[in-house]
């Protein structure tokens, strides 16, 4: 069981540090945000037309931002930005952009997936 748990460890500690991880994370957590303070009854969002559904929109493609490159995580530029444009987007379409804390999130997941950089394997230092 133990020895279970420190694989999945070992395991979980390579692939966080192969991706951009933690950009991933703040940006899935803003788009949740915006997608939070955007929902409202389906026959509401309905009779508001693309006002309504813009939020939704917003929200899914920033958490969808968020995702892919865990696992593409060559496409981190691509969707980095596209996340963080999408965030800056909700301040317009989806209350304030979930309040401006589904922005802030939104924008600090995208740059950092934007600068994450490839961990490189640490070298033993070479003996004289």
């Amino acid at each position: 069981m133990l020895s279970r748990a420190r694989a999945a460890y070992v395991w979980f500690r390579a692939f966080r540090r192969t991706r951009p991880f933690w950009g991933g994370v703040w940006l899935v957590a803003g788009g949740w945000t915006v997608l939070k303070f955007s929902l409202s009854s389906l026959q509401l969002i309905v009779s508001t037309g693309f006002g309504g559904v813009a939020g939704y929109l917003v929200g899914g493609g920033m958490i969808l931002c968020g995702l892919i490159p865990l696992a593409l995580p060559a496409q981190r530029y691509t969707f980095g930005l596209i996340g963080a444009v999408l965030a800056v987007v909700s301040l317009v379409v989806s209350n304030l952009g979930g309040f401006l804390l589904g922005m802030a999130l939104g924008v600090l997941g995208g740059s950092m997936m934007v600068g994450w950089g490839v961990t490189r394997p640490r070298g033993r230092a070479v003996e004289g």
